[in-house]
């Protein structure tokens, strides 16, 4: 393609909007560009590069067995109403009428309808295993979009669902799913891990997502510096620590004026936080619960939720606290307390710890569980930090930002049962469908590349990802010499298969080469001065910068060598 006939529209500027670098390059670049809040035009640079990770996906679904076909975006709500999740889902469902009065909603995921599908059309074991994907436009009404790609309301998302006989067959669908994830992400040319991971809304018995580790990333990723465990930290595990042995001491009454913060408690009680116990309350659904932590430590509140089997659960603020407990904040404790309590695992180990006495200005000394309250639950419920040692094998932990790429659901028998999707075996009885699921969020893809590739100029797109691999200056465009060999090689390299920009703009080379820095083409050939003194042009490679100076009946075989090697690294 040919730079003076292309939308390409660069920008000198970085629009105010833009947080983070795949943002605002990918602006800049004349990628994408804004229609309203978190929804995003692709123009033909950034819909090539959206191609090229789709073109990915499909080969590894070929091969892993998958097939691909097109559920429509627009969903009956009746079919979320048969899995209650019309009503569990949130606000980020788009619900709507048409018409004629029927409600409907725009899909940000389709569960319900390939289930649908599938009990329609799958009545015998022998029809088992079927694994099905689409490649295709998702609409979540995301309460605050940002960051362009990385999370708009709508995207473009792969999406894909298993159904097997039994749990063992179940899990060998899984594990063909995440070899083939791991094929994907290792062919886009990121540097990423699986980790363990929450289901969220999804459900599922358990789940991997795969993160591309980027300093820019929303998530926390929790890994192990010796072994392979790898988990999100909103479900890394922490291991619960001895029970302390020590006597139990009497129970003391200490007035605490006005003392309500734990650093203020701990000082004037001359104690450090490990020695005191925090009560944190939440709204959980209909239900008040507090939840008891290490002074030092915070609630996981995706623990809490899932303990507990909450849709959300919300920390309440002073006057939540004081109409569900009657005692003001920072003197609650669990001594007598009235609403439900659950204790983390590392509370529950302790001995002779402070609290408050639920009492104003006044906080209780060696307070003990089992002789002084008891709980509902005793569970994993902090949020694990660098401290904590892996779970699996002891060592340290390393902590990393993430972004998710990639989730993995085994989702068991939940939505085949609430929708009756059964087949019969092979002794004539109707048994629910095993159910995975399997998302990879495309044009997210293309921003994490962009995070994880970049520098002051521009993007540094992997070959694998990159909408074209070689573009080609003409810095001469009045000259005849320059011009005659630059269009030599740009049709050389289109007639061996390379996908090339001809920048033949009458623009300064200062214009071009920062465009060409900008739009992170792996490739880039100058034909300018060099060629009319020396008969050479230059090679430069936008990663690292190395530049090769190069007779032009030698280009052609140095840029498919080139080109190969980059796919293969990716």
């Amino acid at each position: 393609m040919r730079y003076s006939q292309s939308l390409i529209p660069t920008l000198k500027e970085t629009p105010a909007e833009a947080e983070v670098a795949s943002h605002r390059l990918l602006l800049r670049a004349g990628y994408i560009r804004k229609l309203t809040a978190g929804i995003y035009t692709y123009l033909p640079l950034g819909l090539a590069a959206v191609r090229k990770v789709e073109g990915i996906v499909r080969e590894e679904m070929a091969r892993a067995g998958a097939q691909e076909l097109l559920m429509p975006m627009v969903q009956p709500a009746d079919l979320w109403h048969e899995t209650g999740r019309y009503e569990k889902y949130g606000p980020e469902l788009l619900r709507f009428v048409d018409r004629h009065d029927r409600e409907s909603c725009l899909g940000p995921t389709h569960e319900e309808v390939i289930t649908d599908l599938v009990r329609r059309e799958i009545r015998s074991y022998r029809d088992l295993p079927r694994n099905l994907f689409q490649i295709q436009t998702k609409f979540r009404d995301e309460i605050r979009p940002r960051f362009g790609l990385m999370r708009g309301r709508e995207f473009i998302m792969k999406d894909g669902y298993s159904f097997d006989v039994d749990d063992v067959a179940a899990g060998e669908s899984y594990r063909k799913m995440y070899d083939a994830y791991k094929r994907i992400f290792s062919r886009c040319g990121l540097d990423y891990r699986p980790v363990e991971a929450d289901s969220g809304t999804i459900g599922g018995s358990f789940s991997h997502e795969f993160m591309v580790l980027a300093d820019t990333g929303e998530d926390t990723l929790v890994i192990c510096s010796n072994c392979d465990y790898a988990a999100n930290s909103e479900k890394a595990a922490v291991t619960a620590p001895p029970a302390d042995e020590s006597p139990m001491l009497e129970l003391v009454k200490v007035e605490t004026p006005g003392k309500r913060k734990v650093q203020v408690v701990c000082d004037f009680m001359d104690i450090e936080p490990q020695q005191l116990v925090k009560t944190m309350v939440y709204q959980a659904g209909e239900e008040v619960v507090a939840v008891l932590v290490r002074g030092d430590r915070e609630v996981q509140e995706v623990k809490l939720k899932n303990l507990l089997g909450a849709v959300e659960v919300t920390i309440l603020d002073d006057k939540g606290v004081f109409d569900a407990t009657g005692v003001p904040t920072g003197y609650l404790g669990p001594v007598g307390i009235k609403v439900k309590l659950v204790v983390d695992n590392e509370v529950a180990a302790m001995r002779n710890f402070v609290t408050g006495a639920n009492e104003k200005n006044y906080h209780f000394r060696n307070v003990n569980m089992g002789r002084d309250f008891d709980a509902f639950a005793v569970a994993d419920l902090r949020q694990i930090n660098s401290e904590d040692p892996c779970p699996e094998c002891g060592s340290d932990l390393v902590m990393k930002e993430g972004i998710e790429v990639g989730h993995v659901f085994k989702l068991g028998t939940g939505y085949s049962k609430a929708m009756n999707a059964v087949f019969q075996d092979s002794d004539g009885q109707d048994k629910p469908m095993v159910m995975g699921c399997y998302g990879i969020g495309v044009s997210r893809i293309v921003a994490a590349a962009v995070e994880q590739n970049h520098d002051e100029n521009g993007m540094i797109f992997p070959m694998p990802l990159a909408p074209l691999q070689v573009i080609l200056l003409n810095l001469g465009i009045h000259d005849e010499s320059i011009t005659t060999v630059a269009e030599s090689l740009y049709h050389e390299l289109q007639e061996r298969g390379v996908e090339v920009l001809l920048d033949d703009r009458d623009e300064r080379p200062g214009s071009k080469f920062k465009d060409a820095d900008l739009l992170g083409i792996p490739l880039r050939i100058t034909v300018g001065k060099r060629f009319t003194k020396d008969g050479v042009v230059e090679l430069r490679k936008r990663a690292g910068g190395e530049v090769e100076e190069l007779k032009p009946e030698q280009i052609g075989d140095r840029i498919v060598t080139l080109i190969s090697d980059g796919m293969l690294a990716g």
